[in-house]
């Protein structure tokens, strides 16, 4: 039995600096490499301006151990998607959290509500970018009056037209009816559309909405002194925010990187620090199956290309995919770069970890739990 970590011309690592799991791991397996995501984070820290203006988004590992490391190494604040996120990483010790969905969930709302209340010493802030969004918190907070280490932020649309309440004075409006509540704690804004391989270009692009959400930015602070916080960026973006302008930058999926980032933000010298350990369980001809599906591995991708390989997948179903591969035998191992960290570590609720000190550990992460 070997173990291989399959490469192509598109590296821009050599994967086989990589240690590789023992031999009774079960497959398929989340495997982590601490030592990496402790590398990804220096270097993310050093491309933002310093680890004290970094707040990043949680959703690529989901793990307690990780925002524990975090912040030991200086982060204090995080944004998450869901409530169940939120508390994770208030249990973790955060001093601050984002929830960064801007839902109206009655549920959901009182959730958090609580979670504020069950967490006095912290710092939460949730999204708004509607006036029927306002109204529902205001409805959810009636019963148990406001916490008051929760404030509202102003979700901003960027051009992406998933969320966020258009740059302009419609946005403006409703961080006055925030404030007057006393809630109002700043802007956010999320460009994940803003991904184009091409530095310069993707910097223009940030430039250009740097530019409107400054504009509101500034008038709200001048005109009506409200707060001038903003939280902005994603991966492709968020060392191209100016500093004078955003407050804080929130990158997600840097944490374990992945193919996608390798391979377009090589720049950045983001480690992938993530793989999904799978068996080869039957070969035919040119082509071998593994057992890591669409169950296993970036289940969001095309399936063509859910994985780094040298060549297109052939197929995928949800317990098996089939590779061309001239190498690999009945039994061997293969260590697979997902495509999206974030969407794989998700299926997981454990992930085997090289620890930074060289020992193999078992830990928990959330997994698909909501």
């Amino acid at each position: 039995m070997t173990t291989t970590f399959p490469s192509s011309p598109r590296n821009a690592i050599t994967l086989t600096q990589y240690d590789c799991p023992p031999a009774d791991v079960p497959t398929p397996s989340l495997v982590v490499y601490e030592a990496a995501l402790l590398h990804n984070l220096q270097m993310t820290a050093e491309r933002c301006g310093g680890i004290g203006r970094l707040m990043p988004h949680i959703k690529t590992h989901r793990a307690s151990w990780v925002v524990a490391r975090m912040i030991e190494k200086g982060v204090s604040g995080f944004k998450v998607a869901t409530v169940t996120e939120a508390r994770m990483v208030l249990e973790a010790g955060a001093a601050r959290v984002l929830w960064a969905y801007p839902t109206v969930n009655a549920h959901h709302l009182a959730s958090f509500l609580a979670l504020a209340r069950q967490y006095p010493q912290a710092t939460l802030g949730a999204l708004i970018d509607s006036p029927q969004g306002l109204e529902a918190w205001k409805q959810a907070a009636e019963a148990g009056g406001w916490p008051s280490n929760l404030s509202l932020h102003v979700d901003l649309d960027p051009g992406m037209g998933r969320t966020g309440a258009p740059i302009n004075t419609d946005a403006l409006t409703l961080a006055l009816g925030a404030s007057k509540l006393g809630r109002f704690g700043g802007w956010h804004v999320y460009d994940g559309h803003i991904n184009d391989r091409d530095i310069e270009l993707r910097r223009g692009r940030v430039a250009e909405v740097a530019a409107r959400v400054r504009q509101v930015v500034e008038q709200g602070r001048d005109a009506h002194g409200l707060s001038a916080e903003l939280i902005a960026g994603a991966s492709y973006s968020f060392d191209l925010w100016p500093a004078d302008l955003a407050t804080y930058v929130a990158p997600g999926s840097w944490a374990y990187s992945s193919d996608q980032h390798d391979i377009d933000l090589a720049h950045l010298e983001w480690k992938p620090a993530a793989f999904v350990l799978a068996t080869v369980i039957s070969r035919h001809g040119a082509r071998v199956t593994l057992d890591a599906g669409a169950k296993a591995i970036s289940p969001d991708k095309p399936m063509a290309d859910r994985f780094r390989w040298d060549s297109p997948i052939v197929m995928m179903n949800e317990e098996h995919v089939v590779v061309n591969s001239d190498s690999l035998n009945v039994g061997d191992r293969v260590m697979l770069l997902p495509r999206h960290a974030c969407t794989t570590a998700y299926l997981y609720d454990q992930a085997l970890v090289k620890t930074e000190n060289g020992d193999w550990e078992t830990r928990t992460q959330l997994g698909s739990k909501r």
